[in-house]
């Protein structure tokens, strides 16, 4: 099993990154999607959650209004549009997937975002 996180980079405040994960060795298409996070010093926090087919989403009270959470299956990629970034959204952003709702059964490595000026 693979899942490999990109899109990660530096952000001014405001600013917008869109974060991709792949996952293979798996059926894909089959499994639930989450987004977690971990800032400096704190624990992993839950970010934003897809279902199979994409018609349930979840977000965190924080990033409701500002994360989109997507996935393409033709593509075996799921997305995390950030909007309107601040300080507060630095952090490891990890992707997990899981074969039921709520659940994670394989972690990416995290890919590195970073808001500042």
């Amino acid at each position: 099993v693979h899942i490999v996180e990109s899109g990660g980079g530096l952000v001014q405040p405001g600013g917008s990154r869109r974060l991709s994960c792949t996952g293979s060795g798996f059926t894909f298409r089959t499994h639930v999607f989450s987004w977690y996070r971990q800032a400096p010093g704190k624990e992993r926090e839950y970010v934003a959650q897809i279902s199979s087919e994409g018609a349930l989403l979840q977000y965190a009270d924080d990033v409701e209004d500002r994360f989109t959470i997507s996935r393409d299956n033709t593509e075996n990629t799921v997305f995390l549009q950030m909007d309107n970034l601040s300080a507060e959204d630095t952090g490891v952003y990890y992707c997990a997937a899981g074969s039921r709702w709520g659940q994670t059964d394989y972690w990416g490595q995290g890919t590195q975002v970073t808001v500042s000026s």
